[in-house]
């Protein structure tokens, strides 16, 4: 696992791309003209929305991204985040009003198990109350076990830096499992494992030294907790998902932890939010302290499902993560908004599960704005949150809330749908093929 900062995986994203389009182009046959209708994506297609725990729960029990944020004095304080812990009931029932019938969250490890050998049964009952109110609205809850945070105990025996984090960890994730299994979850083991280890490595105390054996132990844990799960759940799907780079990149970024735990995945977990252009990379606006600044290629997540489809052939594909971030929810300067992002994007969903793929589902993240690792001001949210000017956390709908609805109801966009953002003419995502050889719209 080599790169150590999201700037560095950019870097390598350029090198490789350069490389790939001063190759030999793509010797594929052309792809067919587009079509003039998309079908729609079937009954039993998997509609849902995202969060995760210490970024939504808020009232935080000590952990290693408490740490993180009082000794960071750049950080936006954290408070309660959007306070899921108290407002989940009504949260699940915004969720239950999109149509949706996945709802993803995280089971924190901090807030059950806060003291060594100490579980404590009001943090199983705050999440057995949210995975009943999941139930009676019809949604099937998606299990992370591990969105980025750990008990602060743990932080203090050195995190994953520690030959014993392992067998730490699978205890409690034993635990997790054992008590919801039976509520048929879909699971999560680690969430963005490449990213994971960036962070513990800016913000932690991990090594750049140590990042080979943080790595071995996260695929250690996963394969471990992947065959228990199993043992517990019958027809259970498991994975852990990756945030998507770049095709020329994902070999370096995320192919080390794929390749170490392939055998083990029901299902391929794809983040998938930016997309590059030669433009893009050379524009200066490619900066991940200012997301809302990011190029946006809806197209891009037709091609990284395209690449996991060719990495993993037959292997059901699942949109994890997939959104679009403004700065303190207003306009985007580019003029995009939210609502027509993700109707593009499901355009493209429905063009690539037309094209043979095997996407089964999709996730928007996130269902309200959230903590995002130390500022509020990135805002991904269907509905967005003004954590730090209003202190009632009212929700407010984004124009993105109507369409997905409209979504959800008819199983994607309309047959005759265009996008209102046109595929680049050289996109970087999966090149050299998506830039030799590009998806285009019907005119």
């Amino acid at each position: 696992m080599r790169p150590l900062t999201r700037r560095h995986a950019l870097a390598a994203l350029a090198a490789g791309t350069a490389a790939a389009l001063a190759g030999p182009a793509a010797t594929a046959a052309a792809r067919p003209a587009p079509p003039a209708t998309v079908p729609p994506l079937g009954n039993d297609f998997l509609w849902g929305v995202a969060s995760a725990g210490f970024q939504c729960e808020g009232h935080a029990p000590d952990s290693n991204w408490t740490r993180y944020v009082a000794k960071n004095a750049s950080y936006d304080r954290y408070h309660n985040a959007v306070d899921f812990y108290t407002r989940y009931a009504s949260d699940i029932g915004l969720a239950r009003q999109l149509g949706v019938g996945v709802y993803r969250i995280s089971i924190e490890w901090a807030r059950i198990q806060p003291r060594p050998g100490t579980w404590d049964e009001n943090g199983f009952a705050f999440y057995d109350r949210v995975l009943d109110s999941m139930a009676a609205h019809g949604l099937r809850p998606m299990l992370t076990l591990d969105h980025w945070v750990y008990p602060g105990w743990a932080a203090d025996r050195g995190g994953w830096g520690n030959p014993g984090m392992v067998e730490l960890w699978l205890t409690n994730a034993r635990k997790v499992v054992d008590r919801y299994a039976s509520r048929n979850p879909l699971w999560i083991t680690f969430n963005e494992p490449a990213f994971y280890i960036v962070n513990e490595t800016q913000n932690g105390e991990l090594s750049p030294l140590q990042i080979p054996a943080m790595q071995q132990r996260l695929s250690q844990a996963h394969n471990s907790i992947y065959d228990y799960i199993h043992q517990r759940q019958h027809g259970a799907q498991v994975t852990s998902n990756i945030a998507y780079v770049a095709g020329t990149t994902e070999p370096v970024v995320n192919g080390p932890m794929l390749d170490a735990i392939a055998a083990k995945l029901d299902y391929v977990g794809i983040d998938y939010y930016y997309g590059y252009s030669p433009q893009s990379l050379l524009s200066g606006n490619v900066d991940f302290n200012a997301l809302w600044k990011m190029p946006l290629q809806p197209e891009g997540i037709y091609y990284a499902l395209e690449y996991y489809a060719r990495r993993f052939p037959g292997k059901p594909l699942y949109i994890v993560e997939n959104g679009i971030p403004t700065q303190n929810g207003q306009p985007r300067a580019d003029g995009y908004t939210r609502g027509n992002d993700l109707r593009d994007t499901i355009y493209w969903i429905q063009r690539a599960k037309a094209d043979g793929m095997p996407v089964i589902g999709y996730n928007y993240w996130s269902i309200t704005d959230n903590y995002e690792w130390g500022s509020y001001t990135p805002r991904f949210g269907l509905y967005t949150v003004d954590v730090l000017t209003d202190p009632t956390l009212t929700r407010r709908p984004t124009d993105a809330v109507a369409a997905y609805a409209e979504i959800t109801r008819a199983a994607g966009v309309p047959a005759r749908y265009r996008p209102t953002r046109r595929p680049v003419a050289c996109s970087l995502v999966d090149a050299p093929d998506s830039c030799a050889d590009p998806v285009t719209i019907p005119g």
